[in-house]
């Protein structure tokens, strides 16, 4: 536990800084290799780096109708339902954010507008491996099919259980049905995102890339959002952290619960709990002891853990000054009446208010979306949401009139900055109706 105002400045710096990714250069260069890879040999490159990374021999990259037919034969009526719920939530939230074009006169004879397009082609990918996510599939599924993208591409990591070797999650499969999803291919890591974003013999690029993913998933996006021949992405995106505000009346076995669902995702993880009451800290600790002890995923918790702060501070209010400065991917209040201060929290990727309010309901079933930025991005950068999936242009008319009204502003402006064609680019279609003013007359 550490006391927050007992802290200096810098100290207080360093204990809200995130880990830092090891071996940051070398990481690079491996994902600059990768890319380089793909590019240069296309397919093959796929099929070798899946041999390589996951040990699995593919005999193709995309997902046959006969694999779809089988792999959906192992999925669970129980699963099938989950998801089904899980969807219909998140369609319901990501459909009331359909935005409407917008038409507005600014001045008589002058119109302009603001119109919504899809994006054309997306990719989408989907972490597997050992923690296979169709909730995944449904965050970016369901605003691209809301949206109406015309190309919608998913990048997943082939199953290497006996029973669907080869294939795909029957949960991730599923879900991309629902979601309209049907090009599909079976590749993971920073050679999928390399693909999406310069195609292949048999993948053709996209025009963005969404989803979370491991650190050379993550260095992968950024490395091909930079260059003008890739793709743009959602966001930059780390490993994933949360923050806990809690009071005396919090419990301790829910703030526990609530740290470790965020811990088992990956060494690299960060939790923290931020309290104004020290008992409530040391049940919290206590609780996290013997929960740990049923995770299957215990020592990727503790070593998430190992990055983690327990913070004792002087007040509710200081509380959350910390969780604004630290600016959390997730952020749990577990105070009393917790919804009276959504005002005061201005940092925060995803909030969730009360005791019952657990950050796993957003990551499957709530309805809100679970690609957030990380690293105190929340800063200024939004949760996914329908817009990422759409582009807005602007358009506007101007009419004789408008011309007339708006024209020696425009040249006053130009001249201003000495810009001699603008101005006259107005000039001569004023000169225009001057003179055909006159011939009328």
């Amino acid at each position: 536990m550490i006391t927050w105002q007992s802290l200096s400045s810098s100290q207080q710096l360093q204990v809200l800084e995130r880990p830092v990714i090891a071996g940051r250069q070398g990481l690079t260069s491996t994902v600059q290799d990768i890319i380089k890879q793909v590019r240069t040999q296309g397919d093959a490159a796929l099929l070798a780096l899946a041999e390589k990374f996951d040990g699995i021999t593919l005999p193709q990259l995309k997902l046959t109708d006969q694999q779809k037919q089988k792999t959906l034969t192992l999925l669970s009526p129980e699963a099938k339902a989950a998801i089904d719920l899980a969807y219909n939530n998140i369609k319901q939230f990501h459909q009331a954010q359909v935005a409407q074009d917008i038409s507005i006169t600014t001045s008589e004879g002058v119109n302009c507008q603001l119109i919504n397009r899809p994006i054309a082609a997306v990719g989408l990918y989907v972490p597997g491996g050992s923690a296979p996510l169709p909730s995944t599939v449904l965050m970016l599924g369901v605003p691209s099919q809301i949206s109406g993208c015309k190309r919608v591409v998913l990048f997943t990591p082939a199953d290497t259980r006996p029973e669907n070797y080869g294939s795909i999650t029957p949960e991730i499969l599923y879900a991309a049905e629902i979601c309209g999803v049907d090009e599909i291919y079976l590749s993971g890591g920073a050679q999928a995102i390399a693909a999406m974003a310069y195609g292949t013999e048999s993948v053709k690029k996209v025009d963005k890339i969404f989803g979370p993913g491991n650190s050379f998933v993550t260095e992968a996006k950024q490395q091909v959002s930079l260059d003008p021949a890739g793709a743009a992405i959602d966001m930059p995106a780390g490993p994933s952290e949360v923050l806990v505000i809690a009071d005396k009346n919090a419990n301790p076995e829910f703030i526990a619960a609530d740290l470790l669902s965020q811990a088992e995702h990956g060494p690299d993880s960060q939790v923290i709990l931020v309290a104004d009451d020290v008992n409530v800290i040391n049940e919290t600790a206590a609780a996290i002891e013997r929960q740990l002890a049923i995770l299957t995923r215990a020592d990727i918790a503790r070593k998430a853990l190992a990055n983690s702060q327990l913070i004792l501070t002087e007040s509710l209010d200081q509380s959350i000054e910390i969780s604004n400065r630290y600016a959390p991917e997730h952020l749990i209040v577990q105070t009393d009446n917790a919804t009276e201060l959504l005002p005061l929290l201005d940092n925060a990727a995803s909030i969730f208010l009360g005791a019952y309010t657990p950050e796993s309901a957003g990551d499957y079933a709530s309805g809100t979306n679970h690609v957030l930025p990380t690293y105190g991005y929340s800063k200024v950068l939004s949760s996914l949401n329908l817009a990422d999936f759409n582009r807005k242009f602007t358009v506007q008319t101007v009419t004789e009139t408008g011309i007339k009204n708006i024209g020696p502003a425009i040249m006053t402006l130009a001249n201003a900055e000495g810009l001699d064609a603008h101005r006259n680019a107005v000039k001569v279609r004023l000169d225009a109706l001057t003179a055909g003013a006159d011939n009328d007359n």
